[in-house]
C-alpha cells in the first residue's frame, strides 16, 4: 500500500452540474491536460466523513 504526503491544500469550485474546476497551477503540478481521463476514489471514515481522491490515470500501453 503507498503512503503519500499532502504537499499542500487549494480549493476547487463546484459548478453548474457539479463541474470541478481545477485550478491551472495543480493540473500543471499533477501533469494533466485537457482531454486527459482522471481516476476518483471516494473515501469514507469511520465517522461518515467522505472525501474524493483524484489521480491521472496512466495511458494505456500501446502494444
Amino acid at each position: 500500500m503507498a503512503i503519500y504526503r499532502t504537499l499542500y491544500y487549494d480549493d476547487v469550485t463546484v459548478g453548474v452540474g457539479g463541474r470541478i474546476t481545477i485550478p491551472q497551477d495543480m493540473r500543471d503540478d499533477i501533469g494533466i491536460d485537457e482531454g486527459d481521463t482522471l481516476r476518483v476514489r471516494v473515501e469514507e471514515n469511520p465517522n461518515g466523513v467522505r472525501q474524493m481522491v483524484i489521480w491521472p490515470e496512466e495511458p494505456a500501453e500501446e502494444e
